[in-house]
Parts: structure tokens; C-alpha cells; sequence
């Protein structure tokens, strides 16, 4: 019976530890990229992140050697999490490689710290998913 007890404890104190995610477009306040400005309105708030999640993509992109050699393209679907500090988590990603999807996890998780989304003036986690295509110029 201890045995049992102890398990229940445990058990709804991990269920009151983890944290709410709040989808993108629910948050009151998107969580904000470096360089946007604070006092934009939402709209022109994702239309910055996107432009930001964008522009370091391009930049930080190194297609891997070996999936040039093996002429290998395609679609790498990213989701991760950007937490209460600002920072992100618990990137996944899934494409038609595994060279493809580490390259797209590493470009993801050079993302600078973030201001992070805020629902009733308190900072929540929101999840936020990116397709990154992998295409050799012919």
C-alpha cells in the first residue's frame, strides 16, 4: 500500500510540474525574435519572426557533403518548442534523410534566445513547426 501511494505522489506531482503549451496563434503576445520590435501588433509580429526564421536559415544552412554527393533533396518538417525563457526545446525533426534532418536540427538550434510567447501577461510555452527544403541547384 506505501508502494502505492508513493507511485500516486509521484505521479501527480510530474503532472502538476509540466508546463502548458499555448498554440502559436493562441498566445496573446507571439513570442518575439531579436531584431522585431516589441511594440509591433501581432500580424506585423509573425510576419518579422517569419522573416527572421527565414533569413538564419539561409545563413546557417550547410547542406551536408555526403547528401550532395548522393544527390539527396527534399523536405525536412522541423516542430520544436520555444519556452518560457525564451529559448528552444525539444526539436524534432522528420524528412527523407537522417543527414537532412540532423542539418535541420542544428540550424534550429542556433536560434537566438527569444522574448517567449505570453498568455494573461505570463510567459508560456509555445510550439512552433518549420519545413526546410533541402534542393541542389541543377
Amino acid at each position: 500500500m506505501k508502494q502505492l501511494i508513493l507511485l500516486l505522489l509521484f505521479f501527480s506531482s510530474t503532472l502538476l510540474s509540466q508546463e502548458k503549451e499555448f498554440d502559436f496563434n493562441s498566445v496573446e503576445r507571439i513570442p518575439i525574435y531579436p531584431g522585431c520590435e516589441v511594440n509591433m501588433k501581432n500580424q506585423q509580429l509573425r510576419n518579422c519572426f517569419q522573416k527572421k526564421i527565414q533569413t538564419h536559415i539561409i545563413k546557417n544552412l550547410r547542406y551536408p557533403k555526403i547528401a550532395q554527393r548522393r544527390k539527396i533533396e527534399g523536405r525536412v518538417f522541423v516542430q520544436f518548442i520555444i519556452g518560457t525563457g525564451g529559448y528552444i526545446d525539444k526539436i524534432r525533426a522528420r524528412g527523407p534523410d537522417p543527414m537532412l534532418e540532423a542539418e535541420a536540427k542544428r540550424i534550429v538550434s542556433l536560434i537566438p534566445k527569444l522574448r517567449p510567447g505570453r498568455v494573461n501577461g505570463k510567459a508560456v510555452r509555445v510550439p512552433f513547426s518549420i519545413p526546410i527544403t533541402f534542393r541542389l541547384s541543377k
